[in-house]
């Protein structure tokens, strides 16, 4: 054999360059593939103890416990996707929803569910025109902006807690309002199904639209992707970010009126963790924090593993401290699992 043969051969490239079909199938179901294998230890665990997993209350349990976090998720998803990673302002979003739907009953529960919706559209505005705007840092400005409402809703509230019936007014009209308010998270359509679970896959719905179908998604694609260059395409990048930061909030302080009616008290403290939690049920579904990739249905699939999760935790009998022990390892394992599957992608 000669020696240019030799040397021919001795330069073939052996390195292994087909990607594992794992990782493909992962990446593209990972999150309902751990939603499944949640559901498959659920039904064990229970099925251990003498239960039946899947019986309608504790379905019911779990959609319930979930409503709230895939409300605001069905929002947030937007935030993340555009490569500003958080919104920290979601605790008092909710809050101050909360609070203005209950301090405004008495024009009516319609106007003061449309005054606990505006205020939301009113956050995100002021979100969006620093961040997208003026390109404030998006974890800086609306932690600041967080602790800004945090103490305006304490001065003009001076504390105090707001009960729908007692600023009702003492006539039938308010009390109707008030009453309106309080039965719409203990609603139950042909008495099974939550109206907040209903309202909450509407949600998702509406976003899942937003996304795929209309071109706001597609160029929020490509502001996620690489803002410089959907930039120079013509994108007007702005209003992009501010449209998803109103999105985001008005999303929450939906979910804040429901937070509200549900606990029957309107409080500064309403929607606390709530930031962090709904991260948490976004990322799980994939969507990663560099913005740029995810989906809303995976988003979902995100906030069912949440809770189905905590269902488990439930009938295992853990205590509060073990769950959420028990939560970050899990949660780590799976992000990491994520992040390593994009990596192996070469999209990581």
């Amino acid at each position: 054999m000669s020696e240019v043969n030799k040397t021919a051969q001795a330069k073939v490239d052996t390195r292994k360059t087909e990607i594992n079909k794992g990782i493909i199938i992962f990446n593209k179901m990972g999150i309902w593939v751990i939603v499944i294998g949640l559901l498959v230890l659920g039904t064990i665990i229970a099925a251990a103890g003498g239960g039946n997993f899947f019986q309608a209350s504790n379905i019911q349990s779990i959609l319930e416990a979930v409503a709230l976090q895939g409300m605001v998720c069905a929002g947030l998803f937007y935030i993340v996707y555009a490569g500003n990673m958080n919104d920290m302002s979601i605790p008092l979003t909710m809050a101050l929803a909360g609070m203005l739907t209950v301090q405004s009953i008495n024009l009516g529960f319609p106007v003061a569910l449309m005054i606990g919706i505006a205020s939301g559209v009113g956050v995100g505005l002021v979100n969006g025109f620093m961040i997208g705007k003026l390109k404030a840092n998006p974890i800086i400005w609306t932690w600041g902006f967080n602790l800004l409402i945090s103490g305006i809703v304490r001065v003009v509230w001076q504390g105090r807690q707001l009960y729908a019936d007692s600023v009702a007014a003492d006539t039938e009209y308010a009390q109707n309002a008030a009453n309106a308010f309080y039965s719409i998270s203990r609603t139950y359509l042909t008495g099974v199904f939550s109206l907040m679970a209903l309202v909450m896959i509407i949600m998702f719905v509406i976003s899942w639209f937003i996304h795929a179908k209309t071109s706001f998604g597609q160029k929020l694609k490509m502001v996620g992707t690489n803002y410089e260059a959907a930039k120079l395409s013509g994108i007007n990048c702005s209003r992009v970010i501010t449209l998803s930061y109103v999105i985001c909030s008005t999303c929450s302080a939906i979910a804040g009126i429901f937070y509200a009616a549900f606990r029957q008290v309107a409080s500064y403290e309403n929607g606390t963790g709530y930031d962090f939690s709904c991260l948490t049920c976004v990322l799980l579904g994939g969507t990663l924090l560099g913005g740029g990739k995810g989906s809303v249905i995976r988003t979902f699939g995100g906030v069912l593993a949440y809770g189905i999760l905590n269902n488990i935790l439930s009938w295992t009998g853990l205590g509060t401290y073990e769950k959420y022990t028990v939560q970050g390892i899990v949660f780590l394992i799976i992000v990491w699992i994520n992040t390593y599957s994009e990596r192996k992608l070469g999209r990581g």
